[in-house]
């Protein structure tokens, strides 16, 4: 984790090669408190995003990813778009060249088959781990 002088924090996620760095704020200098995405997360995010946006550019998916995340997951353009390749390259989306609401040529990206496939395995694994770690989060008999 590496602050930077804007009040931000610049956090590593794995990934199945190397890191994804994601800007995370902060509330306080001294908030020792931060959100740590597990390996595969922003892939979810991109994928669910375009599911339920349909075609989007990869400034309109990270803006959405952060709008939803309520701002605590802050997408810098070299992150997005590296996702964007590796979800290109494992035939989960497919780019089209479009015009933006700004009138700028941008490619937008929708959602394939087989990533529809995909992010319905990945939401019902992350519902089954959210399951299991909400048994070991809550008190459990008599604790507090």
């Amino acid at each position: 984790m590496v602050e930077s002088g804007d009040g931000q924090t610049h956090v590593a996620i794995p990934q199945e090669v190397g890191y994804t760095h994601v800007v995370m704020p902060q509330e306080k200098k001294s908030d020792s408190k931060k959100l740590d995405l597990l390996q595969g997360t922003l892939d979810v995010m991109v994928l669910k995003t375009l599911e339920a946006m349909g075609p989007l550019h990869g400034y309109g998916i990270a803006r959405r990813i952060e709008q939803v995340s309520d701002h605590q997951v802050l997408l810098n353009q070299g992150t997005i778009y590296a996702a964007l390749v590796r979800a290109q390259q494992k035939g989960w989306i497919t780019p089209k060249w479009g015009v933006s609401e700004s009138n700028r040529r941008a490619k937008y990206y929708s959602i394939t088959r087989k990533g529809r496939r995909h992010v319905a395995q990945e939401t019902e694994d992350w519902k089954r781990l959210a399951n299991v770690m909400g048994r070991f989060l809550e008190p459990q008999g008599g604790e507090s």
